[in-house]
């Protein structure tokens, strides 16, 4: 991070130091304009002591290092400063649905056989003795309903293969056995599904993610999951909206029927079911074409194209290695509302680097002026510009979101007066 951090600097702390040096040459050729026309070399003297370059150059490291510290004091790791400017900056958000949207504690509500070759209990000891060796939520989540209703399975399959965002392949009982996703069962891997079944499955997984479990070519059941969403996600969701988060969007490998439930009990327009690693990175590079300033939250293997794509990327608490890896920001705490405290101090940050350029322009401005009118001495000059340069510093590294917090208190306290009156 160290040897990357001058790649990963914020533009604005870029754009300050590029105009921190331009500024220098003028410095210069206003000294020398108030002598050749005052001929007053006391009065040159006093506007060379005023340099616009030192507050500006001090002032902007200082508010976006201070802004980093303090989200790592909230618990949220933030890998360079040009991630807390894009995430001010950012006006489109999309989430994973799994883990990020959900509680990531998905549960067997039902199990369904497809055909008269095996019961409902085979179907989920067949299920469980496959998904053991993953340590996907859903995959724990049938084994556990197995282990809960003591149904113990012995190795029957050969060497599982795990494929990303599909599903399961393996050989069981020497036929080949696959269970995933619908898109890797009916149009990966053909497997044939009977009208009746077709209708069986609409009916029983509506309002549920469904598991697809086929042997030797043929549908054989179904396992639905339910993964309730998280009580905080509507209204950080809604507070992202209040904060300028224009788009909302939900992508997800899950069916149809799921990420449906899911979008709707969280007020989500805009939502992708179904959808491969692959296609989570291209729709975010069409979010960005169309000029949108991206934030991609999420925590699978499965988000880390996505996570890569965006302009500023998101990991969860539990997310994947390689999620974490990727992610421009990791969450260390297991809250959303994380992400509405990420947007106000990244957006106070930038509100503190714009109100310091005013400060500066204004206290610096004062004192050329009064330079060159004689006013002040040049020993006077200096001292202002070099203790107001030194007090910008300091309130640089002040707490945004405690002064946001007491900025809300003042304003609920001057309410709470009106109300009274």
């Amino acid at each position: 991070m160290i040897e990357n951090s001058e790649e990963l600097k914020a533009d604005t702390q870029s754009k300050a130091e590029k105009l921190a040096d331009s500024i220098v040459p003028y410095s210069f050729i206003a000294t020398a304009l108030t002598y050749l026309i005052t001929g007053n070399a006391t009065k040159a003297l006093s506007v060379l002591m005023v340099d616009f370059s030192c507050a500006i150059k001090l002032t902007t490291p200082l508010s976006i290092i201070s802004a980093m510290r303090e989200a790592s004091d909230n618990r949220m790791m933030v890998k360079g400063g040009k991630f807390l400017e894009n995430y001010a900056n950012a006006d489109t958000i999309v989430f994973d649905k799994t883990g990020t949207l959900t509680n990531a504690t998905p549960k067997v509500v039902d199990v369904i056989p497809m055909s008269r070759r095996y019961k409902r209990d085979d179907i989920l000891r067949m299920a469980a003795c496959i998904e053991e060796h993953f340590a996907h939520s859903i995959a724990t989540a049938i084994v556990k309903q197995a282990e809960s209703e003591c149904l113990k399975h012995e190795e029957d399959h050969s060497e599982v293969e795990y494929i990303v965002a599909h599903g399961i392949v393996t050989e069981y009982n020497g036929k080949r056995a696959v269970i995933g996703s619908r898109h890797f069962l009916f149009d990966d891997e053909k497997v044939k599904v009977t009208k009746a079944q077709e209708k069986k499955i609409a009916k029983k997984a509506e309002k549920h993610s469904v598991v697809y479990l086929a042997i030797d070519g043929k549908m054989e059941g179904i396992i639905c999951i339910d993964d309730p969403v998280r009580e905080e996600a509507k209204y950080v969701i809604e507070e992202l909206k209040d904060l300028g988060i224009e788009n909302v969007m939900m992508l997800t490998g899950d069916s149809e029927s799921g990420a449906k439930s899911c979008a709707h009990a969280l007020g989500i327009t805009e939502y992708k079911s179904q959808v491969l690693p692959e296609d989570k990175s291209r729709i975010i590079e069409d979010l960005k074409t169309e000029g949108k300033t991206v934030i991609m939250v999420g925590d699978g293997i499965n988000d880390s194209p996505a996570l890569a794509a965006a302009d500023v990327s998101v990991s969860m608490k539990n997310s994947s290695d390689i999620a974490r890896e990727v992610a421009d920001i990791s969450l260390l705490s297991d809250d959303l509302h994380d992400l509405v405290t990420l947007r106000k101090l990244s957006v106070g940050m930038l509100n503190k680097i714009n109100t310091n350029y005013t400060n500066i322009v204004a206290v610096n401005g004062s004192l050329l002026v009064l330079g060159v009118f004689g006013v002040i001495s040049p020993s006077t000059s200096s001292m202002i510009h070099n203790f107001s340069t030194m007090l910008f510093s300091v309130m640089s590294t002040k707490s945004v979101l405690k002064d946001e917090d007491f900025n809300k208190n003042l304003e609920v306290e001057a309410i709470e007066v009106a109300d009274t009156s």
